[in-house]
């Protein structure tokens, strides 16, 4: 047995001063903190590049001007292909640009709330702060502070309640010190920025208080209601406004708990709820936060890389314990998340379907389904926006949009509407949840979410048209593959897409008959319930062929696979960006791929693609791609690659150097787990650890809970 306490404890992000790449996060999968080296958000304007946030899955707001509009009011940009048209909102259009800007930035996350320590009721400088000394335990989630402030010693322990949206707060001070120390929290206006948070609109919002036994602050700003409930001896009755939605109090000080060298102790917590709060003091958040973490790291798969002679081997198994915590407490809520979690705004704060599986299908594969599972029942709630989306263009079921909103609306974009890599994601998440469950689960799921499935792949097949020259059917424009670099009316059999619809297809088609429609009626108490049609049926009544066999061949240009059948110089001016072709098998299996056209198109990219335009998650797949080709040195070399797309801060953030706009990125993260879960235990037949050298420096390597890839 893997000793696991152990293991994270040696990979504890520890801090001893400011450092705005790697603020550090306490959190449970749907609610996070995100605090600065005193254990709050005292020192807000020093991390202007990474903002302090306190953000939630359900935290979202609508700038008043957006109120009541929707895709209804945009003029959409018209493609006409061969006699049919399509119409996406793709381009600002003259005279619409500012409802088609408003839909894009609205709704958005929003910071909930700063929370600060003040001393002496003024607010704390750096250079006032000596002596720090910071950690994050992994094992248990607490975040410990130390530092000395005036030349007096404080001790602060910031942590979240494993089962809600809790905050737990612990000050301990000397006697003398305690009277100088009090508390702020303060509550901005929603914004679409990185920092989710508007400090210059104090008319546009409300803060309602009512004191009593404790304080609850009401919020009002436009549409967004939600409320803040402060417990803490003593907080109420020293509660007073320091400014608009600006609030400064005290908790009466104990002796309780407090360490040998300090004598008394503050204590309070923040319940944060849009409903019925919680109230838990701080000593029900210890305990549900630390449990809560300990049950996760007694579960989840874990690799042992101590005895590894590689030099590599000690920030490898940093940066998986770090991702594992990270995507833990911020991707695992129940909508999808954010490219930057639940830390501060990427894209308007949306969320990205096509990055969910890149963030959280690791889940399943190290023995947490569960952490997966959850966010399924959203697409199931999206699926009428999802069948509208394909209508307007009358494709036939639902066409999963892909910078979204919670109510599955998708957002005007130049890329977004047009992207489709992201539709097949849902099928192989089921079956990845699906083979990491008991059968009778299994049943169940499949049951569940028939419906989806049924409507998911049927906009996929009525998506492909028929190329008469040929006799084959295609993906053909207005679209736009994985690598967005590309003009939609251009794009014919993106590679990666191409190969994924045939393999999404294929996983429909068994999703749909491992379980009849009648069989989910006389499960569910229905011995009547009419059985759906299965794949092939629906194949033979709305095209009348096996629309697999007939898919377009791969297209091959010059012995490598392209970006796409049209683009003849992928390797010359489209050297950017993803090389999404290689993905076409590493990511997924694929028969139709020629192994060794496949690697010498790795070669290639590996010679000639500008390395500074990855992003985080391209290394991970690339070293998929490599391992399936039975390369495994050149795999762990491109896994582990010195680039600014693939740096790992202190905290264990996948940094996108030279985006400012992406402090961290999180699919960097997720994508890694994904990658070694094959590299370490193999894929379909081909099992163990095929992704590593068979070398001296790479034996000893032990690992728990961990699966392969099911194919």
């Amino acid at each position: 047995m893997i000793n696991r306490e152990a293991l994270l404890k040696r990979h504890n992000p520890v801090l001893h001063g400011v450092e705005t790449e790697s603020p550090l996060t306490v959190g449970n999968g749907g609610f996070a903190f995100t605090a600065d080296i005193t254990g709050f958000q005292s020192l807000y304007d020093e991390y202007e590049i990474f903002p302090l946030c306190t953000m939630s899955q359900w935290g979202w707001h609508t700038d008043k001007a957006a109120v009541g509009l929707s895709m209804n009011d945009l003029v959409m940009t018209q493609y006409d292909v061969n006699g049919r048209k399509y119409e996406y909102a793709s381009l600002p259009q003259p005279e619409n640009e500012h409802i088609y800007h408003l839909l894009r930035h609205n709704p958005h996350r929003f910071n909930l709330a700063r929370v600060s320590l003040m001393w002496d009721g003024a607010v704390i400088m750096p250079e006032e702060l000596t002596d720090v000394q910071q950690e994050l335990d992994l094992y248990t989630g607490v975040l410990k502070s130390s530092f000395e402030l005036k030349g007096r010693r404080l001790k602060i322990i910031t942590v979240c309640a494993g089962d809600a949206d809790v905050l737990g707060f612990s000050v301990e001070a000397s006697d003398e010190a305690i009277g100088y120390v009090s508390f702020c929290i303060a509550f901005p206006y929603g914004s679409h920025l990185k920092s989710a948070s508007d400090w210059d609109k104090p008319d546009s919002h409300e803060t309602m208080v009512l004191c009593e036994e404790n304080v609850l602050f009401s919020r009002l700003m436009d549409d967004s209601r939600y409320s803040v409930l402060l417990l803490g001896s003593g907080a109420a009755e020293s509660l007073v406004s320091i400014g608009a939605h600006t609030f400064e109090f005290r908790c009466t000080p104990d002796e309780s708990g407090c360490t040998p060298d300090v004598e008394k102790r503050c204590v309070f917590s923040l319940s944060f709820s849009q409903d019925k709060h919680v109230e838990m003091d701080f000593g029900k958040v210890y305990l549900s936060g630390t449990s809560g973490r300990q049950r996760f790291w007694q579960k989840v798969g874990m690799v042992d890389l101590s005895k590894a002679l590689d030099p590599r081997a000690k920030e490898l198994e940093r940066r998986v314990v770090l991702s594992q915590y990270l995507t833990a407490v911020q991707c695992a809520g129940e909508i999808p998340p954010q490219e930057t979690g639940l830390s501060c705004n990427s894209w308007y704060g949306k969320f990205h379907l096509e990055m969910h599986i890149i963030h959280a299908g690791w889940f399943p594969l190290w023995n947490c389904p569960e952490l997966l599972e959850r966010s399924f029942a959203w697409y199931a709630s999206v699926l009428e926006k999802a069948k509208e989306n394909a209508s307007r263009n009358s494709y036939k079921g639902a066409r999963l949009p892909k910078m979204v909103d919670p109510e599955g609306v998708d957002s005007p974009s130049w890329i977004a509407p047009l992207l489709i890599w992201q539709q097949p994601h849902i099928l192989y998440m089921l079956e990845l949840v699906g083979k990491a469950v008991s059968e009778e689960k299994r049943f169940a799921l499949e049951c569940e979410y028939r419906e989806l499935v049924n409507e998911v792949v049927l906009f996929m097949i009525d998506y492909l048209r028929l190329n008469k020259k040929i006799g084959s059917y295609e993906l053909a424009p207005p679209l736009i593959p994985a690598q967005e670099e590309h003009e939609p009316m251009d794009v014919i059999d993106p590679v990666f897409e191409h190969s994924y619809w045939k393999f999404g297809i294929k996983l429909a088609e068994r999703l749909l008959k491992s379980v009849t429609g009648e069989q989910c009626g006389e499960r569910a108490g229905e011995p009547d319930g009419e059985p759906d049609r299965d794949v092939d049926e629906m194949c033979d009544e709305e095209r009348g062929v096996d629309i697999v066999t007939k898919i377009s061949g791969l297209p091959i240009i010059e012995g490598l696979y392209p970006a796409h059948r049209n683009c003849l110089d992928t390797f010359k001016k489209y050297n950017r960006d993803h090389p999404s072709m290689l993905y076409a098998y590493g990511f997924i299996p694929n028969e139709s791929v020629d192994r060794q056209v496949m690697s010498d198109t790795v070669d290639k990219v590996l010679e000639c693609w500008d390395r500074s335009t990855l992003w985080g998650w391209d290394f991970a797949m690339i070293a998929m791609t490599l391992t399936r080709l039975g390369r495994p040195e050149d795999a762990i070399n491109v896994l582990l690659e010195e680039a600014d797309k693939n740096s790992y801060a202190i905290s264990g953030n996948n940094i996108q150097r030279g985006r400012d706009d992406l402090p961290l990125y999180l699919p960097g993260n997720g994508a890694l787990l994904f990658a070694l879960a094959m590299m370490l235990e193999g894929y379909g037949d081909a099992l163990g650890r095929v992704g590593f050298p068979k070398n001296s420096l790479w034996d000893n390597i032990v690992t728990e809970g961990i699966s392969p890839l099911p194919y």
